[in-house]
């Protein structure tokens, strides 16, 4: 089964708990804390494999989720770092936020990857927080939960050369004689339903082992298809990867300028650019022709590209495809050499200027909602947020150690500068915090 574009949840996995415990030992009555931190939960990471060409293998998994970081343990014990997971996918793969309000990354070569969720940071064991004034803390953090996201994965087919054209025009048969690509051919519209790959070994047309090319067979293309009519929005996006353009005409069909037309127009409704494409036109079934009728489609032709060279072949016959293949291979490397030539030079990089840990602590008074008998006091921000996620609050202990971060990052005197009172409470990431002068 073809599939190229799917919606999957990823989970990452949550931080382990830190533990609190102490030492005990012989002869030691009065042990320290020694509670050993929590280990990482894992990540999600989606990276591409050279050997898929699909999304298929995972359509019938829709939630992923990456395994839990190890609690801590006495004598110190760290627990276990989890296990990032990764999601294999197929070359030329767009990640998009689940509703496509963002582009996450464009996986288009081998061996990119990327983080798609980060897994919970480990909590700290109780050893951290003994102090001169505080030697046998029983608080630990618990792990920070992992990133929880829908993505949408959107494949659009690395190929060099893309063959487009209206249904039955023999893009099927064509590259199944030039490349090692194996579709189904039959004589009614709409056989191919999905796109075909294929790799041209231009040796085995007298040319370099060097010139070879991916070609991919774009099918469902007629009038209408950018609307959505045939198949053709379904695989439209793929031709938008590919370097060159192999338009096929039918030279059995009367009419091969208006034909033309057709594919050139849905290509500049669904994408501007498509149109501007370096292309090659071919006029394909010449086994079938006499030489008045091709002169016909020629002359037909002639009318609406007028500069532009055109190929005429016969797929089944095979008649004229090697001055077609070395042309394209031709046109391939120009279309390289003037890449490389524009290429915009990476600009120097300007390191950035680190700051120190504290940094991370700001935070914002999002706003104060009146209750019926008190106010909340609603406050956001990046490490406020973590530690109060990662702290306890049903203990003294921890609910001593947020008192204690209000206070230090000035959340407290904002607040009383708001109005707040006796009673009122500080909400931080959903959790109530009873005001306390």
């Amino acid at each position: 089964m073809f599939c190229d574009e799917l919606k999957i949840k990823v989970v990452a996995g949550n931080g382990g708990s830190g533990c609190a415990s102490f030492r005990r030992e012989k002869y030691v009555p009065k042990g320290g804390p020694d509670g050993g931190d929590g280990g990482r939960g894992g990540d999600i990471i989606v990276k591409v494999n050279g050997n898929i060409n699909t999304l298929s293998h995972l359509v019938h998994q829709k939630l992923h989720r990456a395994e839990h970081g190890g609690a801590g343990k006495g004598n110190k014990r760290h627990g276990k770092d989890a296990e990032d997971l990764i999601i294999e996918v197929p070359q030329g793969t767009i990640i998009f936020m689940g509703d496509k309000s963002e582009r996450l990354a464009d996986l288009n070569k081998l061996g990119d990857e990327i983080k798609i969720a980060r897994g919970g940071k480990g909590g700290l064991g109780n050893f951290h927080f003994k102090s001169s004034t505080h030697q046998a803390p029983k608080f630990a953090e618990t792990g920070e939960p992992g990133e929880t996201k829908e993505i949408l994965l959107e494949l659009k087919l690395m190929a060099d050369v893309g063959l487009i054209g209206l249904p039955s025009v023999g893009k099927s048969t064509l590259i199944s004689v030039i490349s090692n690509a194996r579709p189904k051919i039959a004589a009614y519209h709409f056989t191919t339903l999905v796109p075909n790959l294929g790799v041209v070994s231009m040796e085995q047309f007298g040319g370099s082992a060097n010139d070879g090319f991916v070609v991919a067979d774009i099918p469902g293309l007629i009038e209408g298809a950018s609307e959505g009519k045939g198949l053709g929005i379904q695989f439209l996006k793929h031709v938008s990867r590919t370097k060159l353009l192999v338009h096929i005409i039918d030279g059995f069909l009367d009419n091969a300028g208006e034909n033309y037309k057709i594919i050139v127009n849905e290509l500049k409704k669904f994408n501007k650019n498509l149109a501007k494409r370096e292309e090659i036109i071919v006029i394909n079934k010449a086994d079938v022709l006499d030489e008045e009728t091709l002169a016909k489609r020629l002359k037909e032709l002639k009318k609406v590209i007028k500069t532009k060279k055109v190929f005429v072949i016969s797929a089944v016959t095979r008649d004229g495809l090697k001055p077609l293949l070395f042309e394209i291979s031709k046109e391939l490397d120009a279309i390289k050499k003037k890449a490389f030539a524009t290429k915009v030079k990476t600009p120097v990089k300007i390191l950035p200027v680190l700051r120190p840990h504290v940094d991370r602590i700001k935070f914002k008074l999002d706003k104060v909602v009146k209750g019926k008998e008190c106010k909340y006091f609603y406050v956001s921000g990046e490490r406020i947020d973590q530690l109060v996620i990662m702290t306890g609050i049903s203990t003294q202990e921890g609910l001593e150690r947020i008192y204690y971060y209000l206070e230090k990052v000035g959340i407290r005197k904002a607040v009383e500068k708001a109005g707040i009172e006796m009673g009122d409470f500080i909400v931080i990431n959903g959790k109530n915090i009873v005001y306390r002068p």
